[in-house]
């Protein structure tokens, strides 16, 4: 057998496990997702890389150090407790959107390391369609911040002493914004490719957009909001974990990006059309 289909099979087989470790919040083996893409590297310099042909590499090594920075800790290390709700009295108003970039920081450098080594001009078609594929993100965190503020002039009006309502609203814009980011970087990558007839690197790059959606959650989550307008989460938020509670949603995110990377680098590996590989 190939070695080819060999590596993308055994970072088929550590998405899965990475996956299940974060759905029952305990790593079924730590260095899963390490593992995975470190395989997708492998498969990309033997495969053939595109011009220019640091691109690729460029952009799997930024994951793949986020990924080892991210490592999970040992199964039975979790601490888990009760987390206690009081009144607030002050906003921090970047802690939305410091979550939000620090959980897609690298996977934005990646997404824009390749769009940067593709760059030129781009079919209008394609840019159609990415424009649309970007109303629903855009859409979902608008209704978020417009449910919040909602609810928060609701609780300045019953509570006038509380927090500052427009540092509120501002810490729950700029949570969203990472999320946004990583979105249209996504799809203007996805519209790149598919003007250059990599259709199969074009389809993980807008799967990839789908991450967006639960990190605009994930980042709002972040700010501490009075608890009357904490206490209606987003459609999409993740559970937070703990000892009994599976988390489906965080686990479908890690699929999801992991799928997105694999179609990624399996469409920008080797020629396709008229656009030559380089051999390694």
């Amino acid at each position: 057998m190939r070695r080819g289909p060999l590596l993308l099979c055994g970072a088929a087989v550590c998405v899965v496990l990475h996956a299940v470790g974060v759905l029952v919040a305990q790593p079924v083996w730590r260095g899963a997702e390490v593992l995975s893409l470190a395989l997708l590297l492998a498969y990309a310099v033997l495969g053939g890389l595109p011009a220019p042909r640091w691109s690729v590499p460029a952009a799997l090594a930024v994951l793949l150090a986020d990924a080892v920075r991210t490592m999970p800790a040992a199964p039975g290390s979790g601490d888990f407790g009760w987390t206690v709700y009081s009144p607030i009295d002050r906003i921090d108003v970047s802690a939305g959107f410091d979550t939000g970039l620090t959980a897609c920081g690298a996977t934005l450098v990646a997404l824009a390391v390749l769009l940067v080594a593709g760059r030129g001009r781009v079919a209008r078609r394609p840019v159609v369609a990415a424009a649309l594929a970007a109303l629903p993100v855009l859409g979902y965190a608008i209704v978020r911040v417009v449910d919040l503020r909602r609810d928060l002039l609701a609780e300045a009006r019953t509570r006038p002493d509380g927090p500052d309502t427009a540092d509120a609203v501002s810490a729950v814009v700029l949570a969203v914004l990472p999320a946004l980011a990583l979105a249209l970087t996504a799809l203007a990558l996805a519209a790149l490719l598919a003007g250059r007839g990599r259709r199969l690197a074009a389809a993980g790059a807008a799967l990839l957009s789908l991450v967006a959606l639960p990190l605009i959650d994930i980042s709002i989550g972040a700010v501490a909001l009075p608890v009357s307008a904490f206490v209606e989460p987003g459609v999409l938020y993740a559970i937070t974990p703990t000892a009994v509670l599976l988390q489906p949603v965080p686990a479908l995110t890690v699929v999801v990006e992991l799928t997105a990377y694999l179609l990624l680098v399996v469409g920008l590996t080797g020629a396709e059309r008229s656009e030559p590989a380089s051999p390694a």
